[in-house]
């Protein structure tokens, strides 16, 4: 695995080495406080279904602002707008402070849903803004650098979150996630690159008018329908977004089947960090980046996701199942790293926000129900059975994506010959 390409494009481009250590900062953060609140509502409700509120609404919200997120990335100066978000969520992510006992546990549920919903300005405005930071060549080494980014801070944010939370307390963990934001802000506000081409303007040289968010979702749909190759991107985090709820299952086997605590938490969401981290890196180097590459790899990692968990339940210590989520989350990583790069290769800049905020806005949504599905599951089924059960839920929705996409990998030429579906 050469590491010079992505060395080079940090030393050479300063606006995306902004970027990159704005996202490194605010993910260290998210995992941080992540950590933490898995364990404290743990602590305070004694219920798996609780504690799945937390991911239900971190999701939840993303799904629900997304639309509108996706909206302003197009419509207002991007660079302002994440600077903004970011700014937004440092006093939002103190309320955590505030959660103390059973009967203030929902100031930190809020606080989480108005995290969401910053992030949901935030995630599809930096995703939009990339292409512009790089140039076309560089734009494969971008994605797996920021896709990496989060699996390097959930593996660095996670472990350290957990051991923070075990030794310092959870406060402790809750000041780093404020802190990270307001340091992803000043990284942001020092980019002097634009993040946007300019806007359209009619022939008279008046702005084109905005769109509405209804609006802007029948855009998507639209110019997904006319290609298959585009849809078929679009489809691939949600079909793997459908199993994403055994997350919720780290935390009931990190602190109760293992009996480790927020130590055992943070140790298994750091192994999914460490996956999501190297899965990008290796994915490249094996299929590459052009667009039949970018189809075969999203297969060969619903294989991984689908075979490493499926044997998560049988794990006899907490080290083999972190080995095992760990290769789930090579997967993982490298399916997000491969259909962002081709979402952004196939969207035109002046839709490219909304067609962003269209796809993380779908895949929440489904993680939203696939959470509230495990958190239920929990509570019903024994632990290894809950996980089976989404195993088999994401390996369905796998199938049906594989045989929608497989014909294109056939195709001598897959973008001229997917246009029109």
């Amino acid at each position: 695995m050469r590491l010079s390409p992505y060395v080079r494009l940090l030393r050479s481009n300063a606006p995306f080495r902004r970027l990159y250590l704005a996202q490194l900062t605010s993910f260290a953060g998210d995992w941080f406080a992540t950590v933490a609140l898995l364990g404290l509502a743990l602590e305070l409700s004694g219920s798996a279904v609780v504690a799945s509120l937390v991911l239900v609404l971190q999701s939840g919200a993303f799904a629900v602002a997304a639309p509108l997120g996706g909206v302003i990335a197009d419509r207002m100066d991007r660079r302002r707008l994440m600077v903004a978000a970011d700014f937004a969520r440092v006093p939002i992510a103190l309320a955590f402070l505030l959660a103390r006992t059973p009967d203030t546990l929902w100031i930190a549920l809020l606080a989480v849903a108005l995290l969401a919903v910053s992030a949901a300005v935030f995630e599809p405005t930096s995703s939009a803004a990339l292409p512009n930071l790089v140039e076309p060549h560089e734009l494969p080494d971008a994605n797996v650098l920021i896709g990496s980014a989060w699996g390097t801070m959930l593996a660095v944010g996670a472990a350290l979150g957990g051991l923070v939370a075990a030794t310092l307390g959870r406060d402790a963990a809750f000041l780093v996630n404020a802190a990270s934001f307001g340091l992803s802000g000043l990284l942001i506000i020092g980019i002097r690159k634009p993040l946007q081409q300019p806007r359209a303007r009619s022939a008279d040289g008046e702005l084109l008018p905005s769109v509405s968010v209804v609006q802007s979702v029948a855009m998507a749909v639209s110019f997904a329908r006319r290609s298959r190759l585009v849809s078929a991107f679009l489809l691939s985090k949600t079909t793997f977004g459908v199993g994403t709820g055994v997350v919720l299952m780290l935390a009931v086997f990190g602190r109760d089947v293992f009996g480790a605590g927020d130590v055992g938490i943070g140790v298994l969401f750091a192994a999914r960090g460490l996956g999501a981290l190297i899965g990008p890196f290796i994915a490249r180097r094996i299929v590459g980046t052009d667009d039949r590459g970018l189809l075969i790899g999203i297969s060969g990692s619903l294989v991984c996701v689908v075979v490493c968990y499926g044997l998560f339940p049988l794990a006899p210590a907490l080290w083999v199942a972190a080995a095992l989520v760990f290769g789930a989350h090579l997967g993982g990583g490298a399916q997000w790293m491969f259909s962002s790069l081709g979402l952004q290769r196939a969207s035109p800049d002046a839709i490219r926000g909304r067609m962003f905020s269209f796809d993380y806005g779908l895949v929440t949504l489904v993680i939203t129900a696939s959470t509230l599905l495990a958190g239920a599951l929990a509570e019903m089924l024994a632990p290894p059975f809950a996980v089976w059960v989404m195993v088999a839920l994401v390996a369905i929705s796998g199938g049906l994506w594989f045989l929608f996409s497989r014909p294109m990998t056939r195709l001598p030429d897959i973008r001229q010959a997917a246009e029109g579906g």
